[in-house]
């Protein structure tokens, strides 16, 4: 069996440890270890996907996970990574947000209190909210000297703006969040803080606040951050996010992101993302450099991550519309289904009774979909073999949509070539 240490390196989840020792005690089981998540929506999103992985990885090893979501600190703001404030949230709305954010968590951490390591989750408002200004600055301002926080990155960065600059409040933020690796540390032994590389300078802050407040050992460990082929981090407020929840990112479109991955971050997103084998992720290397065209390795992703976020009964289904999209089996989808499949799809609404009789000219709703520009490009697109009514290739002439091609009980799927779609909904 692989050590944890030993599955991390091959992964490359490994950036930065404050501690070669860390090594020995990951391996050896037993510590409390916790990750911070940003309460500032109701969902997680792929970024987090990560961390996420990587306590479900310690838990399965014998160590206890804690999730902070930061009630508290959302209401200020972390500046690392950011080049501008972030906008602070209301206490009904941080409430609202750590409700979503809990059912996902539970698809990857075992809270019940019978496991043998049970995950916990812990709302940092509930320490922070009733501490006083004194106190903070007694028990926590008086360990750090300005010219230490000024040189961390995420502070550095800021300053170099002038036009932008950075707050008291957030230039303080990094104290904050050691004071919660402190408060974790004295009320569940927790010795262990894990994060993106982008925490590296508040992490150990955290390590350091222990050691000269307590006296005491503490530990801190960064991933890399997981990017898109571009370089581009995911995040919920970059552009062409993909949430956790299905409401904010539907199970297929989800799917249909991760199978589209590019060659070259794959076989890392395999490594970071999926609980898969290590053979069999070195085989998908192989099957993407010898047959890029059959991408086995982004349907294994796809398929991994769909099963982890949304489970395998939706994986199956996905994968069943996926395989119809383009086949006549799209006839059989239920409405669900149909609508998850076409969800991008333009649609245009006509009479049931239009449908009656002899139907619709097929020539007509290409136009007034605007699948064509015009009923000559319309019958040229036809008598090419173009055009397909619920994926069957439309007659060359006289094609008209009848009642027979209705599906899922109001829905006509019309398309011009392979992407443009449209679906025609009865009224």
């Amino acid at each position: 069996m692989v050590s944890l240490s030993a599955d991390l390196d091959f992964r490359g989840l490994v950036h930065q440890v404050s501690d070669p020792e860390l090594r020995r005690m990951l391996d050896a089981g037993g510590l409390t270890a916790y990750v911070g998540f940003d309460p500032s929506a109701s969902t997680l999103h792929v970024g987090n996907l990560l961390q996420l992985c990587l306590l479900r990885r310690l838990q399965a090893a014998g160590h206890r996970p804690i999730v902070v979501a930061g009630g508290g600190t959302g209401r200020i703001g972390d500046p690392g990574g950011k080049d501008a404030e972030r906008p602070l949230l209301g206490a009904d709305q941080l409430r609202e947000n750590l409700a979503g954010i809990r059912v996902q968590l539970e698809r990857f951490l075992d809270f019940s209190p019978g496991a043998a390591h049970p995950a916990l989750m812990l709302d940092n408002a509930d320490w922070l909210a009733g501490l006083s200004f004194i106190d903070f600055l007694r028990d926590v301002g008086k360990h750090f000297t300005v010219n230490q926080m000024v040189a961390k990155e995420s502070v550095r960065s800021r300053f170099e703006r002038a036009e932008q600059g950075i707050s008291f409040t957030e230039f303080a933020y990094m104290l904050v969040q050691a004071y919660d690796f402190l408060h974790l540390f004295d009320t569940y032994g927790c010795r262990l803080q894990m994060g993106g590389s982008d925490q590296w300078g508040n992490i150990v802050t955290g390590v350091e606040l222990i050691r000269r407040a307590r006296g005491e050992s503490a530990y801190a460990l960064t991933t890399p951050l997981i990017t898109r082929a571009d370089g581009t981090k995911f995040g919920k407020s970059e552009s062409g996010a993909v949430f956790l929840d299905p409401k904010a990112t539907s199970p297929y479109a989800f799917y249909q992101y991760f199978f589209r991955t590019e060659d070259a971050v794959v076989g890392s997103y395999l490594r970071m993302l999926t609980f898969l084998p290590h053979d069999e992720i070195v085989d998908l290397d192989r099957a993407t450099a010898r047959r890029p065209g059959e991408r086995a390795a982004q349907r294994a992703l796809a398929r991994a991550l769909t099963d982890l976020v949304h489970g395998p009964d939706e994986t199956t289904r996905v994968e069943r519309a996926a395989a119809a999209l383009y086949s006549e089996d799209i006839a059989s989808l239920d409405e669900a289904t149909l609508l998850m499949v076409v969800e991008d799809a333009p649609v245009t609404t006509v009479e049931r009774a239009a449908l009656d009789g002899d139907g619709l000219d097929l020539v007509s709703l290409l136009v007034d979909s605007r699948l064509s520009p015009s009923r000559g490009a319309a019958r040229t697109a036809i008598s090419q073999g173009g055009v397909y009514v619920n994926n069957r290739r439309a007659p060359a002439d006289g094609a008209r949509v009848t009642a027979t091609d209705v599906v899922a009980g109001r829905y006509v799927l019309v398309r011009r070539g392979r992407r443009e779609v449209h679906l025609v909904q009865l009224a």
